[in-house]
Formats: structure tokens, C-alpha cells, sequence
């Protein structure tokens, strides 16, 4: 991914600030599918400058704490997944539809009412803006075309695969961009393929291999178990994997901490480098470094360092901002411990 033993990175999220958002708001909404304006604090009229404002301090806390390959802390976005997912045409977002959540709950999301297609750049300006602002190699992320469609009310194509191929579409003109505006490795986010692993058997590779076609360099594929502010006890295995060492994707992110899980699974994924989660954000304390330094010596009785990157388990933005500056200096002070070991 880059030209150093254990790189270290993000999942995609940062802690937004408080005088941003209204994070109670967040915390008791959930993961918002559709628009959610009035989370904001700042008038319309001055959000992206103060959301501009946000990403340097997301940036600066990264750098500061000596993140490798860092990324903008996903600070203008509600989710996750809206910013990208509700820019796209085909979607009634004024009248929303309703599916079950990966928890089973119901939850809002656009109805697909016409073909899904991208009428213009969604992100290619959060990514310049970042691009701009450091010199470190820089991660942007995305969800991913199968997450999109089992988060979304289909009144249009009637056919999953067929819905999954058109995001893919639309994921995929997106991907090119932001690789031409200088992303050094993008990351779709796939965490509904693991909560639903029957359809996934059927789409999941063709959703990753569409988004990804004719895309050169790093990619990531990144799964996860949910926010662990929602999911509390989270199982100790995935249910849908080694499926994932024949997809386009060059690497995959997992998570291990919080759910245990076992590191013998990285033998599963043969040729792929692995995002290895070694920071629990359902722990309300700060890793000792040789709390994460332990973790990664027990991944790497099971894959080659070379194949290994240093990442918390999902995205921070759930928590205090001072505690996940905490657990990434930890993570990265880890890192070095085993990087001195095996050098």
C-alpha cells in the first residue's frame, strides 16, 4: 500500500466537533440513510467552509499522532453513506421508504424510483481539498454498490443484482475520478455484505469487481460487524470472507479487537494485504501500546508483514474526539514497537 513495513491508517471516520454537529442528535438518530440537515450547527451558508475548517483538524490530529496514509475523518458527511449515496439520480429522498437495518429495526432510505446514475463528481472536491493539504499518501472512502442497494426501497428495477450493477456503475465513474484527483488508495465500504451473507455469496464479488473495474493501484474492501456505540456484542467470526480473496480489491479491511477475533482467518485471504483492526472502540479506555503491539504479533503468526496494515476496527466518529486521538497515538506507537522487532 505504501513503501513501509505496517503502515498505519484509518478506517474513514474522525470524531466531527461538537460545534459542528449536534452528536446527541447523531447518537440517538443512528446512522442516518437519508439527508439529515438538522444535525448541523452551522447555517447552511457557512457549512462547507466550517466543514473545511473540521477536515484540517481531522487531518492535523492524524498527522500529529504520526498516521502513515491519512484521510479527511469523512467530516462532511452525516454517514457513512449519505453524502454519497443520496447525490445520485433515480432517488425520491423527499419520501423515503423503509427496510430493516442490519439489526432487524426499520430504518429510512431512498426510494429507487428511476435508473440509478451519476450526473456529476460527489467527493473529487473533499479529496482535492485534502490532496492540497498534506504530503502524506491519502485514503478517501465510499460505500460500496451492494451496501447502496440492500439500504435503499427498489420500486424500479425489481432485481437485486440488476440494482447492485447500476451503484456499481455509478460507484465506478466516481472511483476514476477521485484516482484522477490524486486519492492513493480508495476504500468501499461493504458492511452489509457480512450481515447478509446468502445474497452476499450471490453479488458481493461482482458488486466489489464492478466498482472496481479498470481502477489501478491500491483499493480497499472494507467489512465490519456495525458502529460499536450500536452493536455491542459483535460475533467472533465473519460470515463472509475468504470469499473475498477473488475480488478486484488489492486489500481488506476487518475488524478483529472488539469481536476476538481469530487471526487464523487472515490465511483465508492468500494474497491480499489486510487492514487488521487492533484498536476496540467499544472499549471506553485508551489501548496501551502494547496492548496493540500484542495484537499485531498475534496476526502476524498468520500473514507475512509485508501483507499487513495497522487500523482501528471501523470508524471513530462515534467517539470523543480526545479519546480516539488517544487510541491512534496508541496504535501508532504499537506499530513501531513490532515494526523495531521485525526489522
Amino acid at each position: 500500500m505504501i513503501d513501509k513495513l505496517l503502515p498505519t491508517t484509518l478506517v474513514g471516520s474522525y470524531p466531527q466537533p461538537d460545534w459542528l454537529i449536534d452528536k446527541q442528535m447523531l447518537l440517538r438518530a443512528g446512522p442516518p440513510r437519508v439527508r439529515m440537515k438538522r444535525v448541523w450547527r452551522v447555517p447552511e451558508e457557512l457549512l462547507e467552509g466550517a466543514q473545511d475548517d473540521a477536515t484540517l483538524l481531522a487531518l492535523g490530529d492524524q498527522e500529529r499522532a504520526g498516521i502513515d496514509i491519512v484521510g479527511d475523518g469523512e467530516i462532511r458527511r452525516e454517514s457513512y453513506f449519505n453524502r454519497f449515496a443520496n447525490a445520485l439520480d433515480g432517488l425520491d429522498l423527499d419520501n423515503p421508504g423503509s427496510v430493516p437495518s442490519r439489526t432487524g429495526d426499520p430504518v429510512q432510505v431512498p426510494r429507487v424510483v428511476g435508473p440509478i446514475r451519476r450526473t456529476r463528481p460527489v467527493q473529487v472536491r473533499d479529496l482535492a481539498f485534502l490532496r492540497a493539504r498534506t504530503e502524506r499518501p491519502i485514503k478517501i472512502t465510499i460505500p460500496g454498490a451492494f451496501t447502496m442497494a440492500k439500504l435503499a426501497l427498489d420500486e424500479h428495477y425489481g432485481d437485486l443484482g440488476a440494482l447492485i450493477a447500476a451503484y456499481a456503475a455509478a460507484l465506478n465513474a466516481e472511483v476514476h475520478d477521485l484516482k484522477a484527483a490524486g486519492a492513493d488508495v480508495v476504500q468501499i465500504d461493504e458492511p452489509y455484505m457480512q450481515a447478509n451473507p446468502v445474497e452476499a455469496e450471490r453479488h458481493g464479488i461482482a458488486a466489489i469487481d464492478g466498482a472496481l473495474d479498470g481502477i489501478d493501484g491500491p483499493t480497499v474492501v472494507h467489512l465490519c460487524f456495525g458502529y460499536a456505540y450500536v452493536v455491542k456484542d459483535k460475533p467472533s467470526g465473519y460470515s463472509f470472507l475468504p470469499q473475498l480473496a477473488d475480488c478486484r480489491a488489492t486489500a481488506i479491511s476487518i475488524e478483529a479487537a472488539q469481536p476476538g477475533l481469530d487471526p487464523a482467518i487472515l490465511e483465508e485471504l492468500p494474497g491480499k494485504q489486510v487492514l487488521y483492526g487492533v484498536i476496540d472502540l467499544g472499549d471506553g479506555e485508551v489501548e496501551t501500546p502494547e496492548m496493540v503491539a500484542e495484537r499485531l504479533r498475534r496476526a502476524l503468526a498468520h500473514i507475512a508483514p509485508e501483507r499487513l496494515v495497522v487500523a482501528p476496527d471501523c470508524g471513530m466518529k462515534y467517539l470523543a474526539r480526545e479519546m480516539a486521538y488517544g487510541k491512534m497515538r496508541a496504535m501508532v506507537a504499537g506499530a513501531d514497537i513490532v515494526r523495531r522487532e521485525l526489522q
